[in-house]
């Protein structure tokens, strides 16, 4: 991010705490509360952003060296990342080409070749099948037509892309809408990923979603925890096309004031949360970045899965590498026994049916933003002002 861009954001959350305002939409909206329990909906949501969109896979620091792979089962295709042996990012269907067995199971780690337990059917890290065991009684292959399934993969600003469609396209400057410059300044290709979670929730994707998109509720459901750090009820708030950056206020900023702006950095005072269509939160700090990526359960619209992945700069991990892991972890816990916990209750409470819709205000133009694109992007007419 531009120096004067840090400056510019930072004077203003100082303008609105000294002002005592936030952020305006302007009006209120409203969303009917089946928007997060409505199967029909829900089924066109995960064939329209999951399975026929890009996906965000993870950072460059996930393949960090030839030989190194990860795998993802989160938006209906088994898919195996590689860095093969060129170093190139790769990825393809995670299915052996005879009786389609997924070639390894496993999270993560390094290997050269991959081997089918079922049968033995040897693939290497670009995908290439280049042992069949007693082929001479199994019959002939042409091994360079049965390689596994390559699917688009690409590398840019750090972010590893995967299309769920052999045929599929990805454009990720089109993708990132104008961000492109901005994440290029954050390095987040040297961050390196150090563990994560998995929180499987009762709740609908979108309501987790939802949950990141605002302050207003800091002072009252994170009094004990964030509120000690953040100003509620403050933020600056940009959409870059389908995407958005907010900036929350650290109460460090009062520290800043009257400091000559030249010295002046984000990290002093301003915390930005990215959001990029249609699942990701991007929490960014000055020791790294938390990814949140949002998956649907696509079986039932009430419950969602959360992989959140920790990355962090090398050489702060190498310096403090408990207190930065306490810190994540502890965030984490926040995301999961607070945020969603209490959204637990919202899905609960809609799945009654007697809420005919639900409130955006305001001061929440995220959510206004998250669901109007949403609703775009299926063919539906925006929300209606709630008068």
């Amino acid at each position: 991010m531009e120096h004067a861009v840090q400056v510019e954001l930072l004077q203003k959350l100082m303008k609105q705490l000294d002002d005592g305002v936030n952020v305006d939409a302007g009006v209120m909206l409203k969303n009917k509360a089946s928007a997060y329990t409505c199967p029909d909906m829900a089924k066109r949501e995960w064939e329209t952003f999951f399975r026929t969109h890009p996906q965000i896979i993870g950072l460059s620091g996930d393949l960090p060296e030839p030989g190194n792979f990860i795998t993802v089962e989160d938006f209906g295709v088994p898919v195996l990342a590689t860095r093969d042996k060129e170093g190139t990012f790769r990825a393809f269907h995670n299915a052996c080409r005879h009786r389609g067995a997924m070639v390894t199971t496993e999270k993560r780690g390094k290997q050269a070749k991959f081997t089918c337990p079922f049968h033995g059917w040897t693939f290497g890290s670009d995908g290439a099948l280049i042992a069949v065991p007693m082929e001479d009684h199994f019959g002939s292959i042409d091994k360079s037509c049965h390689g596994l399934i390559e699917l688009p993969a690409v590398e840019k600003y750090g972010f590893l892309w995967v299309h769920p469609d052999p045929k599929g396209e990805i454009d990720a400057e089109a993708l990132l809408g104008g961000l492109a410059p901005e994440f290029d300044s954050w390095g987040f290709d040297q961050m390196v990923n150090k563990d994560g979670a998995t929180y499987a929730m009762d709740l609908n994707w979108k309501l987790a979603i939802d949950t990141f998109g605002e302050t207003y509720h800091f002072k009252r459901l994170h009094k004990n925890t964030l509120a000690e750090g953040f100003y509620g009820d403050v933020q600056c708030y940009d959409i870059f096309e389908r995407n958005h950056r907010m900036i929350l206020c650290v109460k460090s900023i009062d520290d800043i004031r009257g400091t000559p702006t030249d010295n002046w950095k984000m990290s002093n005072g301003g915390f930005p949360v990215y959001y990029l269509f249609p699942n990701i939160q991007l929490n960014v700090g000055a020791a790294g970045m938390t990814m949140v990526r949002v998956y649907p359960d696509p079986k039932d619209p009430n419950r969602s899965i959360s992989q959140v992945s920790f990355y962090f700069r090398p050489e702060l991990l190498a310096a403090e590498p408990e207190k930065l892991m306490q810190i994540a972890h502890n965030f984490g816990r926040v995301i999961q026994g607070e945020d969603y916990a209490v959204a637990e209750t919202t899905q609960r409470a809609a799945q009654a049916g007697l809420q005919d819709y639900v409130i955006y205000g305001r001061n929440e133009p995220a959510l206004h933003h998250y669901h109007n694109t949403y609703r775009s992007a299926l063919g539906l007419e925006p929300l209606e002002v709630f008068e």
